[in-house]
């Protein structure tokens, strides 16, 4: 028997049906329209506002209010046109701030279909905001609509609540039934009730019930597709449609319609993505999306970008992109899988609490955990098997490609993962392979430098679901070895030019031989090669001895016969292999040679890669700047792409596009003016060709310097403590809004000590001009970061970036003009004090020099920072 408090419902009736209702109860009616729910929930409301109890009102719905102007219920509105994420979370947070024993009227959660499109995330809201309000002792009414909602959806919401009823209406007459009462228990109480004035009668005639049920039935129309969720209607929609108009050239108007409504369920909730989208997608082309859909809901900015770009390459009139284009056969993994595996797995109190300042970060670390070791659906399951019984062995690649991803503004770059999975063995290790790299994208998004990047940009509070982009790897096998020729970033501006006849209009690639995480990461002891698309052949570099020194020495592939991708010395591997194609992207290397012979090494052959040949003798870099122009003109905004190429000779290849995005390139910015003359004596720094950020002119507020010599001498764990204290120093400047210089030996971020300082981005966020500085005796060797991730980052915070080379090309670097002013680290970090002869903080307004200022001119291609 329930022994929780009983509560009048204000139907005497109901009361007597059910025993009253109970403390905790969830109160769920399926309804045929808003009128029946508010005959039911206003006595309600009308008894526990005379019974001094506190009524909360969640208006988020498009029907009319249940409830009127009503000074005693307090009235929430939520807007749930920002998706699942935020509005449970602003139903949690609401809910936690009112306390226990309040009394809720929810509007009726079918007409979340309307915004939402999936009866799954319906299913999910119940299952994460029952339980709460049940924990705080609430009673909660909600309705939803019959035969709108998936019997799935019914089934969750029957599970979840503690009372589920059906309202019918039928000849006049109301009739209630209780379909589930938790706790309670009478021989009548689960029979069919007849409304008569203020009772309900029990119909105890098996022919009285008959005669109801059978009259129900003939209002329900189109019963088979009562059993297919909302988002498969409108899809089953589309496909009746699509097949009336698919042999006319002009779209029906409701064609058109359905593009634009099922743009916005599965592309994209941005309207200046949707403005592209309408343009150029048809229905044709979002069933195609829907046939390789698993779950449902967005399939997110990296497969949108992907796709999109496609499209326009595809339809334009220009150039025949059919010719060179790679066909992509992906599949998508819809952001409602994210949620629902995080529901299902009990983590959703978690993220509200983790929601919370204190518990930002701590509290991430729990649930990134328990994701990978959490457990999927087996209908989900089963679409995962389906994916890799296509696929066959082909090695595959498990992408991010969240709601925010690769949008206008936030690009994401680097901070979520992308797993390659080399799809070898049987299908049961396959799919462990598989189901394990979706584990490690959906956890990532708990990382510290996503998080980091999300609240930095204020879209901490965002809807931010993760939905998954699965493609095959391109590429071909060279032995046990399985990766594309070429692969890069492209970018249709170009904010690294080197020289004067060099148009930043113009762009820039960023290319590697193999896959493509070395074009886009910073790689240790490597370096991609640059080229301006407009000048291909010119280099910042100026002899052969710095062709060798930055080139790429290693290419990423996959190794089939581990199960691994791994990193091989390019001159390994031609030895190891005779492939033509390889020579086109290196030269020969006889001076390296010649050393190898004198040390026994007679029939090894040393290449150094520099694209060279490739450069000279391939249609490519035209072909690759028409694609990003036409993508530019598009989107009316600079993109940036990555690709990969294979070929069967130089003027024979595909590329395949893998993704676009908005470049939030900062362009040239303002005209700049050197002064007439500045004093050799005074100059801290100058550099030519060697920096990125576009035309500045800014005044320097402080100086962090991290020096060289000092810091080389330190192990390892020294140096990942020197990174620490830079994120503190990081923080505070956030505080303190100061234009700040960060110098410090080799690469900044790098995760190989011996190269840098390895800060992560987010404790280097603040910087207003980052400098690497090359020292010779360290090893110390920055690296123009142009096209990494890490790049994506810099300019995303707009942060100006210049390399340093003191001892050649030019450069100039005067640390004595530091030595008037005096070291605050310990002031600023008491307890980092002992670090005080590695990092200097320089406050530069003080002391014998009043005023430090950095000038830098993109077309002269001159930086300069001196005292004035």
């Amino acid at each position: 028997m329930d022994q929780r408090k009983k509560i009048r419902s204000g139907l005497p009736g109901l009361d007597e049906i059910i025993d009253h209702l109970r403390i905790g109860d969830n109160v769920v009616l399926q309804v045929d329209n808003i009128a029946d729910y508010e005959s039911f929930v206003l006595p309600f409301v009308r008894t526990s506002l005379d019974e001094g109890r506190k009524v909360i009102y969640m208006r988020f719905a498009r029907h009319s209010p249940i409830i009127d102007d009503n000074e005693n219920v307090k009235v929430y509105h939520i807007d749930a046109e920002h998706g699942f994420e935020a509005f449970s979370t602003q139903v949690h947070q609401i809910i936690a701030a009112e306390g226990e024993e309040v009394f809720y009227v929810f509007d009726c959660l079918s007409d979340l279909l309307y915004t939402w499109a999936t009866d799954l995330m319906i299913g999910n809201f119940f299952q994460i905001t029952c339980p709460y309000l049940y924990e705080l002792k609430t009673v909660a009414f909600f309705a939803i609509y019959k035969n709108m909602n998936s019997y799935e959806t019914i089934s969750a919401i029957r599970e979840t609540t503690q009372v589920l009823m059906n309202i019918y209406n039928v000849r006049g007459q109301t009739y209630i039934h209780p379909v589930k009462v938790i706790d309670r228990y009478s021989p009548t109480m689960f029979l069919p009730h007849i409304k008569q004035a203020q009772d309900f009668i029990p119909l105890t005639s098996s022919s009285d019930a008959s005669k109801l049920f059978a009259d129900m039935s003939l209002n329900v129309f189109d019963a088979p597709r009562r059993h297919l969720d909302y988002w498969d209607r409108m899809f089953l929609k589309a496909s009746d449609t699509y097949e009336k108009v698919k042999f006319s050239r002009i779209p029906s108007a409701e064609g058109k319609n359905l593009v634009e409504k099922l743009c916005r369920m599965v592309l994209s909730r941005d309207e200046r993505f949707l403005e592209l989208l309408t343009k150029v997608f048809t229905l044709e082309d979002l069933l195609q999306i829907k046939s390789s859909l698993i779950g449902s809901g967005f399939i997110g900015g990296k497969a949108v970008g992907m796709l999109l770009a496609r499209k326009i390459l595809l339809e334009d009139e220009n150039f025949d992109y059919k010719k060179i284009l790679e066909p992509h056969d992906s599949f998508y993994i819809g952001s409602d899988v994210f949620y629902t595996y995080l529901v299902k797995n009990g983590l959703w109190k978690l993220r509200m609490e983790q929601r919370k300042p204190e518990k930002y970060f701590s509290l991430a670390r729990v649930i990134k955990s328990k994701i990978l070791s959490g457990v999927f659906p087996e209908n989900v399951k089963n679409h995962f098997l389906r994916v890799l019984e296509y696929f066959g062995q082909s090695p595959i690649i498990v992408r991010s490609s969240s709601l925010l991803e690769d949008g206008f503004g936030n690009s994401f770059a680097g901070k979520y993962e992308s797993v390659f999975c080399t799809n070898q063995g049987t299908l049961e290790h396959r799919y462990l392979e598989f189901e394990n790299a979706v584990k490690q994208v959906f956890a990532s998004t708990m990382s510290d430098d996503a998080l980091m990047y999300r609240l930095k940009r204020g879209i901490a509070d965002q809807d931010e679901q993760m939905a998954l982009l699965v493609q095959r790897v391109s590429g071909s096998y060279r032995k046990e070895y399985f990766f594309p020729d070429l692969a890069g970033v492209g970018y249709s501006n170009n904010i690294y030019v080197w020289d004067e006849k060099m148009s930043p209009k113009a762009g820039m690639l960023r290319v590697v031989v193999g896959l493509g995480t070395r074009a886009v990461n910073r790689t240790a002891g490597d370096y991609a090669r640059i080229i301006a698309i407009d000048e291909p052949l010119s280099s910042p570099l100026t002899d052969f001895d710095d062709y060798r020194q930055y080139a790429q020495r290693n290419i990423d592939a996959l190794m089939v016969t581990k199960n691994s991708m791994i990193g091989i010395a390019f001159n390994d591997l031609l030895n190891e292999i005779d492939d033509p194609k390889l020579h086109y992207f290196a030269q020969r290397d006889y001076t390296a040679e010649k050393m190898m012979k004198e040390i026994g090494q007679q029939d090894r052959q040393a290449w150094i890669i520099n694209f060279d040949q490739f450069l000279s003798n391939s249609t490519f870099v035209g072909v690759i700047q028409k694609m990003l122009k036409c993508l530019e003109k598009f989107y009316a905004y600079p993109v940036d792409i990555e690709f990969t190429v294979n070929f069967k000779d130089l003027d024979h290849y595909q590329i395949n596009l893998l993704q676009c995005r908005p470049l939030p390139a900062k362009g040239l910015k303002s005209k700049v003016v050197f002064p007439k003359h500045i004093d050799f004596q005074k100059t801290f720094f100058q550099s030519h060709n060697t920096f990125m950020g576009g035309n500045i002119h800014y005044g320097i507020q402080r100086i962090i310097y991290v020096e060289p010599e000092t810091y080389s001498r330190l192990s390892d764990l020294e140096k990942y403590r020197v990174a620490r204290c830079i994120g503190k120093l990081n923080s505070q400047i956030e505080k303190e809004n100061m234009t700040v210089l960060l110098l410090g030996p080799g690469r900044w971020g790098t995760s190989t000590p011996s190269l840098g300082v390895p800060v992560y981005f987010s404790e280097i966020n603040n910087i207003t001009v980052l400098g690497e500085i090359a020292v010779k005796e360290g090893g110390f060797t920055p690296e123009i970061s142009y096209g990494t991730h890490f790049f994506q980052d810099l300019i995303e915070s707009d942060i100006f970036y210049v390399a340093l080379f003191p001892e050649g090309r030019g450069g100039v670097l005067q640390t004595k003009l530091l030595n008037h002013f005096q070291n605050l680290l310990p002031e600023l970090l008491p307890l980092s004090a002992s670090l005080g002869e590695i990092i200097k903080v320089y406050d530069v307004n003080k002391g014998m020099h009043k005023a430090l200022e950095i000038i830098a001119d993109v077309g002269k291609q001159k930086a300069v920072c001196f005292f004035k």
